[in-house]
Parts: structure tokens; sequence; C-alpha cells
């Protein structure tokens, strides 16, 4: 269980006890129940990480809403955009086994995180990473409930596929970004678990030299 889960519930249990010491044991009923749904939510449950070369597992649990080509200033990328409801475990993972290059914080509005406009216009935190020839970009965004965003790593950190890497409380959605090259696994509609779901299958460092698209690293050495 993610810590904060303990703050709160035994903030909460606290509350009961002093409700029903001063008033009715009945008034210890809710804060109890409170305290029991975020023992539960803050949950953090182990995963088996599929150890597949190249292999671009979810970030986050929850439903893929949407798989689309966009454009960046990278070229045309993959977008992978999955919905965290208030049921799912909100404990995010890395996606690859790689450096992390960027993090950037960017503040912004709460919509509601269906809405294709909170990729961009939603409080977020934007994460690149650099693995085996391949630059991941994902993004934790705030939703309508979501305002507290938590990573962990720094910059220049090197993670492993499927670390735990930080957490969004409540609804909120996350967006993974990769070359289009990849071979996607999942659709729009499936139900993804962060470290464990592989949502697409990276070529490898070897196989982009192959086909002249190695990293703009290598094309400038």
């Amino acid at each position: 269980m993610v810590r904060d889960g303990y703050f709160y519930g035994i903030g909460l249990v606290a509350a009961g006890i002093f409700a029903a010491w001063f008033t009715a044991p009945l008034w210890a009923l809710l804060p109890c129940a409170f305290a029991a749904f975020f023992l539960w939510f803050f949950r953090d449950p182990e995963r088996a990480i599929p150890n597949t070369a190249g292999a671009l597992v979810s970030p986050a649990d929850g439903k893929v809403t949407n798989v689309s080509l966009v454009d960046t200033g990278a070229g045309k990328q993959t977008r992978v955009s999955i919905f965290l409801n208030v049921f799912d475990v909100h404990v995010n993972r890395s996606p690859i086994a790689g450096i992390v290059r960027e993090v950037r914080y960017e503040r912004g509005k709460f919509m509601n995180a269906m809405n294709q406009a909170s990729a961009e216009q939603n409080e977020q935190n934007v994460v690149r990473m650099e693995g085996d020839g391949q630059t991941v970009v994902f993004k934790q965004i705030a939703g309508l409930l979501a305002r507290r965003i938590v990573f962990y790593p720094k910059v220049g950190d090197r993670l492993d596929r499927g670390q735990r890497v930080g957490l969004i409380k409540f609804g909120s959605r996350v967006d993974v970004l990769f070359d289009s090259s990849a071979t996607m696994q999942v659709k729009v509609g499936d139900r993804v678990r962060g470290g464990a779901s592989i949502l697409a299958q990276l070529q490898q460092e070897s196989e982009l030299a192959a086909t002249g698209q190695g990293s703009a690293a290598e094309r400038t050495r």
C-alpha cells in the first residue's frame, strides 16, 4: 500500500473514535467507511513484469480510450490514452527500461480526463525517457477529482520496466507517446494493468539501425 493510504486511513479512524467518544457510536460509521475506502484506494499490488525485449508496458491501470497518430516535434507518433476511474489502482509505473531525460510539470485546468482536450490543457507531469534506441514520453494528467500528481524519480535516474514511479490521486488519465513504427498490442476499449499489460512492441536499437531509423543522437555522431 502507498503510504498516503495510511495517512488518510489513520486520520479518519481517529476522527471516528473521536466522534463515537463525544457523541454516539453511530457517528463513527461514516469516517470509518471513508477510512476503509482510502486504505483500499491506495493499494499497491505486485505485478508480473514482462521481460520480452522491446515491450512497452502500461504505466497505469485503466481503460484504453484512444489510440491515434499525432504530429509532434519529433514527427508522427502513436498516442495511447488510458483513463483511470476512482476504482482503479493509481500507482504509476515506468513503461520501459531506460533513463529519465526530462521531467516537466505543467499547471493547467482540471477538465474531465475523458475529454481529449485534457491531454494539452489539464495540469500534468510530462516525463521523457530513453532506452534501447527509443524515446518514450508519458504524461500523468490530472482530472476532475485528481488534484495531486506524484513522481519520484529525477532526471538522470535509470529505471527498470514496470518500476513504480509515482501516482495520481483519484480519477485521472495517462498518455503514452512513442514511435509509430511500434507494433500495437491493445485497442480502444481494452482494460490494462500498470506494469503488466503490453501496450506495444517497440523496435529494438539493432532493428532501427538496420532500417536506417537510428536515434537522433546516432544520426549526429
